[in-house]
């Protein structure tokens, strides 16, 4: 072979790597998650530290930095929302929210710190 077809060649396989490296991926895993099922408040907190649950409810009130009192119709738990779950969205006490999350126990009782947020229609 000569010097111009080796670079042609490698020319030719830069290119394709170089597209290959930029077509997006998207994950199409359909095997189970580590979402919680859905429980109650109640359910959460007889739950044992380190289950993950999904909440389905309201957030009514600010405790203290980042912690909130998120209430269904079984009744309230504390709840722990990091600024980077929130993402700045407005969640007032009327909107309804999926939380999902991880139980804990804390000195002021069980809590749910929570993984995401999702607002609901």
């Amino acid at each position: 072979m000569e010097l111009d077809e080796k670079m042609k060649k490698f020319a030719k396989i830069a290119c394709v790597m170089a597209i290959v490296a930029a077509t997006p991926v998207a994950a199409q895993f359909t095997g189970p998650s580590v979402a919680g099922a859905e429980v109650t408040v109640a359910q959460a907190a007889a739950a044992r530290a380190g289950t993950y649950v999904t909440l389905v409810g309201n957030i009514v009130a600010h405790q203290r930095e980042d912690y909130f009192t998120f209430r269904d119709a079984s009744g309230e738990i504390r709840v722990e929302i990091d600024d980077e779950v929130f993402r700045n969205r407005p969640v007032a006490p009327e909107t309804n929210v999926r939380l999902l999350g991880e139980v804990d126990n804390g000195r002021s009782g069980p809590y749910v710190w929570v993984k995401s947020l999702e607002i609901l229609p």
